[in-house]
């Protein structure tokens, strides 16, 4: 889906009016873009970045050592809240620790 100027102007304002509580944020109002896959090297990145071992960060994530191995093996890729908190993890890896 591709937005026009005035169509990205108008999505802003939306999300400017529901954050100071003028209007509600709907899937109508707001496009949510759907997260891309990660690579395996980028989550052995952030685990590296971090210095952790892959069963702490998999502590940090909420899943088990063997997804996490699976995961920077490639034999698996992660999906859903797991692949969501890996692309905040990757702007911003402390953020894992200080939750």
């Amino acid at each position: 889906m591709e937005f026009s100027g005035p169509a990205l102007v108008e999505a802003a304002q939306g999300l400017a009016d529901a954050l100071t509580g003028k209007k509600k944020v709907t899937l109508r109002s707001f496009h949510v873009s759907a997260q891309s896959a990660i690579q395996p090297k980028d989550i052995a990145a952030i685990r590296e970045k971090l210095n952790v071992s892959q069963s702490v960060f998999a502590a940090y994530l909420g899943v088990g050592r063997s997804s996490v191995m699976s995961w920077e093996y490639g034999t698996r890729r992660p999906s859903g809240a797991a692949l969501k908190l890996l692309s905040i993890a990757r702007k911003n890896p402390a953020v894992l620790v200080s939750a």
